[in-house]
């Protein structure tokens, strides 16, 4: 995958893009791609610097690791220079700890984006925060060596990071339930069985598939995929009349635009 025209490259992040398609790294391989709220700051920075032609993100871990979730220094009384630990944070008021994690969930939410479609490639760990981070994205082709694990509620936390409601959406509340509250392993296997996983390759294939994942998430006009995803995204919380005429209304707006009539 292209790594020249880098937009952005601190705190564990690196930014390139190449025409329709942009690559968010994450390139702290010698701790696994632990995630700290530095990181996370300069996730939702790459999100603010994408350019308007990037239709397809794909984001991908160096090294052995897509990420092994929160770097645990959080919880020393020390935490990261320069940052309050997550000791310090729970001493704040309601407010201030509300505020703070809104902060941090912003690195999770822009891949939702109706204008982008989103790619985790996944190989090794994905866990705890790493895990979050691949079901941000609309797609996850991983490698057979993958394993996601949700460890926050192991850790007596949960997960805040925004992966609550699509593993539900993807699992069903039953499985969801059942994977947070044991923390156990999902391999690549049961990932790919469970619709978790779009596509699973061999690890040396992982490259190679996602980049003729996106050669087809590129074939199609960028305002068709644009209505589409928002079409699907917001299906589950309209009723069968409300999504009727979503489907309609999009599609005046293709026939309009196919016409020359658009605005």
């Amino acid at each position: 995958m292209p790594q020249d025209n880098i937009l952005l490259e601190r705190d564990g992040v690196r930014l390139t893009a190449d025409g329709s398609v942009a690559y968010v790294t994450l390139c702290n391989a010698a701790k696994r791609n632990v995630q700290s709220p530095a990181l996370w700051r300069a996730l939702g920075e790459a999100g603010r610097l994408l350019p308007g032609q990037v239709r397809v993100v794909v984001v991908r871990g160096e090294g052995v690791s897509f990420s092994a979730g929160l770097d645990r220094q959080a919880f020393t009384p020390e935490g990261f220079d320069g940052e309050p630990s997550f000791l310090d944070l729970a001493r704040g008021s309601d407010a201030e700890l509300d505020a703070t994690i809104t902060q941090y969930q912003e690195a999770f939410t822009w891949w939702r984006r109706t204008d982008l479609i989103t790619v985790a490639a996944v190989r090794g760990h994905a866990i705890g925060a790493g895990f979050q981070l691949a079901l941000a994205c609309d797609l996850r082709v991983c490698a057979d060596d993958a394993q996601f694990a949700m460890r926050e509620t192991s850790l007596g936390l949960v997960p805040d990071l925004t992966g609550s409601k699509p593993l539900v959406d993807l699992l069903g509340y039953a499985r969801a339930l059942e994977i947070c509250v044991t923390g156990r392993y999902i391999h690549a296997p049961e990932a790919e069985r469970t619709g978790l996983a779009n596509l699973v390759v061999p690890a040396a294939e992982l490259d190679a598939a996602v980049t003729d994942l996106v050669g087809a998430l590129l074939a199609a006009p960028r305002d068709a995929v644009n209505e589409t995803k928002g079409l699907l995204r917001g299906a589950p919380t309209r009723t069968e009349p409300e999504q009727y005429a979503a489907e309609r209304a999009a599609q005046a707006r293709r026939l309009r635009d196919l016409a020359g009539l658009g605005e």
